[in-house]
């Protein structure tokens, strides 16, 4: 199962390696255009439906693997509806992700919280729920946009700075980063990752 799972592009690109897969998501419009992807894709053995990861409607020790990428998630219901010695997969985004913008706006995701405050949340919370094994993995890379419209696009796509563009001064804020930061590869940011890898 796919917690999370958008457009569901992931899952079907799995598909024809695995016997049976789920893609949930709370966003009907995902879901939607998961069901679109899965109608042009003509995979057989995928499914989606539109699910709270807070109330998964399966039956217990049904998964053998769960996954959820920058998707929340609930510790005690993947336990519930994985099977023991199953695996849980996630990967989420740091509170140091995009570190330079968000100083630079005084604002955005995770801004003013101490790195690596969620992912040691999570992993307490899957050791409560039962999981024995639970290891962790971070990369923090640089990361460059070629454009000034690339940047944009993505700050108006994700909940990097929330609300981009509405606050008065957000475009010379803007400007004036790509001054500080344009290097020969583009203009410089980073992405930071964790990886938690779990075991029932």
């Amino acid at each position: 199962m796919d917690v999370g799972t958008g457009g569901g592009e992931n899952l079907l690109r799995i598909a024809s390696s695995l016997l049976f897969l789920v893609g949930i998501d709370l966003s009907r419009g995902m879901i939607e255009t998961a069901h679109s992807n899965y109608k042009k894709s003509k995979v057989l053995n995928v499914r989606f439906s539109q699910m709270s990861s807070d109330n998964l409607q399966f039956p217990s020790g049904f998964f053998d693997v769960i996954s959820s990428c920058h998707a929340p998630f609930s510790s005690m219901e993947i336990a519930r509806v994985i099977k023991n010695g199953g695996f849980f997969l996630t990967q989420q985004v740091c509170e140091a992700d995009k570190l330079n913008l968000k100083e630079a706006f005084k604002r955005g995701q995770g801004f003013g919280e101490v790195d690596g405050t969620l992912k040691e949340r999570y992993i307490m919370e899957l050791k409560s729920a039962g999981f024995t094994e639970v290891q962790a993995f971070e990369y923090d890379a640089n990361e460059y946009y070629q454009r000034a419209e690339d940047l944009i696009f993505l700050l108006k796509h994700t909940p990097i700075i929330p609300d981009f563009g509405q606050g008065e001064k957000d475009l010379d804020i803007l400007g004036s980063f790509i001054e500080n930061y344009r290097t020969e590869k583009g203009i410089r940011t980073n992405s930071k990752r964790f990886l938690i890898i779990a075991n029932r």
